[in-house]
């Protein structure tokens, strides 16, 4: 199907360009969000009227979505979800997840706004690339952790993976010292005891008895 394209749409066309697209991405996505008109006399005459206050309002927004891409580009929000021991979410974060964050940490930011290839699926931090407009894109991370602390260290820019690392290491490195401790005690014990000799045995000098 051919359209003509009533803002930019990324990968395919510029404001004005008349594309040929499949016909079921433009019946389910172009259309029905007016990013496009089918290419037809009539449309693409009724775009040209109407071209000056569409790029003018088309020019509004996205210095609109400028401002607003300035603050929360680059911002952190944390979500709190239950997790495996290596990690492993009992769930996903979706889209939805990560606007709802973004809102409760003082931003609008849609659902269809977030870009998002798959569902995250485990702990840790993921960029998410966020469309406030056509033309203004901005990333935001999503700090996924099972309790607010665990997003603290996290923040910090220590994974769960080694954090658990160090926690092990840690623990192996103190049950050898503690075997260190009881072999330094047993050899302070065998030396001492390799020292201890029979009591001395003092003769009798051979003094006649006074009584004699």
């Amino acid at each position: 199907m051919e359209v003509v394209l009533l803002e930019r749409v990324a990968k395919l066309g510029q404001m004005g360009d008349v594309v040929t697209v499949k016909d079921g991405y433009a019946r389910n996505f172009l259309l029905p969000q007016s990013k496009a008109l089918r290419a037809t006399k009539a449309n693409i005459a009724s775009f040209e009227a109407r071209r000056a206050q569409l790029e003018a309002t088309n020019l509004e927004q996205r210095q609109e979505a400028e401002v607003i891409g300035d603050k929360l580009d680059g911002q952190q929000f944390v979500v709190i979800r239950s997790a495996s021991e290596a990690g492993a979410l009992y769930g996903s974060v979706t889209a939805r997840d990560a606007s709802e964050a973004a809102t409760e940490g003082g931003f609008t930011v849609d659902k269809r706004q977030i870009v998002l290839a798959r569902p995250v699926k485990e702990l840790g931090l993921h960029v998410m690339q966020v469309v406030l407009h056509p033309e203004v894109s901005v990333d935001i991370t999503i700090n996924v952790a099972r309790t607010p602390e665990e997003a603290e260290i996290q923040a910090s820019g220590k994974s769960i993976q080694e954090l658990r690392a160090e926690e092990e290491a840690e623990a192996e490195f103190d049950i050898a010292e503690l075997f260190d401790d009881v072999g330094g005690a047993a050899s302070d014990d065998e030396d001492g005891e390799a020292g201890d000799g029979p009591a001395p045995v003092i003769e009798a000098d051979g003094t006649d008895d006074p009584r004699a």
